[in-house]
């Protein structure tokens, strides 16, 4: 019966593991912040949409809906990659981890290429930020979300030399590049939808 009394008020072993916030609470507090700000965006975007409904629906239709597809499954992948080198890194995996952040960044850097494919023919056909509303906000939205890419790019970067070092690695750093990269991620999802497929 004292067993079992005390088994009731000891915490579980793996209930820190449970409660367990992966990353830097700092880095925590970036992906909030600017998923606020992308939120802004995206309801002003909404907003105007309402009010030229056929206008929008026009610049849509001048998209490359299939590099947006593309773009969307190359994020998805290395979102997966990253998920799982980070799952190999929490259970001493390294040279796993290791491989798997690769992989993961030589994915995820074709995204700025064919978003350069998309960009080039839209400017050369006269797609501008200055056309109408819609490529105010089409140029606006994507050209953040790619810098967000390339500052993600540089992240993995970070982690994979933190996996490669002599010491055990930082597995809270890992994840508050997982976390990043995963919000990347997330945005992109939200505009393909807002962008590309919404009709």
């Amino acid at each position: 019966m004292t067993e079992l009394a005390e088994s009731i008020g000891t915490p579980h072993p793996d209930s820190k593991v449970r409660n367990h916030i992966p990353g830097e609470s700092s880095m925590w507090f970036f992906v909030i912040g600017d998923l606020l700000i992308f939120g802004v965006y995206f309801v002003a975007y909404m907003y105007y949409r309402g009010q030229d409904h056929a206008m929008f629906l026009q610049g849509q239709a001048k998209l490359n809906l299939d590099i947006g597809a593309i773009n969307t499954i190359v994020l998805l992948t290395s979102s997966l990659f990253v998920a799982l080198g980070t799952s190999a890194a929490r259970a001493g995996r390294t040279p796993e981890a290791l491989r798997l952040f690769w992989i993961a960044l030589g994915v995820g850097a074709t995204f700025p290429l064919f978003k350069v494919f998309e960009y080039v023919p839209e400017i050369i056909a006269g797609s501008t930020p200055g056309t109408n509303l819609f490529f105010m906000y089409y140029f606006v939205m994507t050209g953040m979300h790619l810098c967000h890419v390339l500052l993600g790019l540089v992240i993995l970067s970070f982690v994979i030399r933190n996996l490669r070092g002599p010491a055990a690695p930082r597995i809270s750093f890992v994840e508050t590049g997982a976390t990043y990269w995963h919000m990347v991620d997330v945005l992109w999802l939200v505009l393909f939808a807002l962008l590309y497929l919404m009709r």
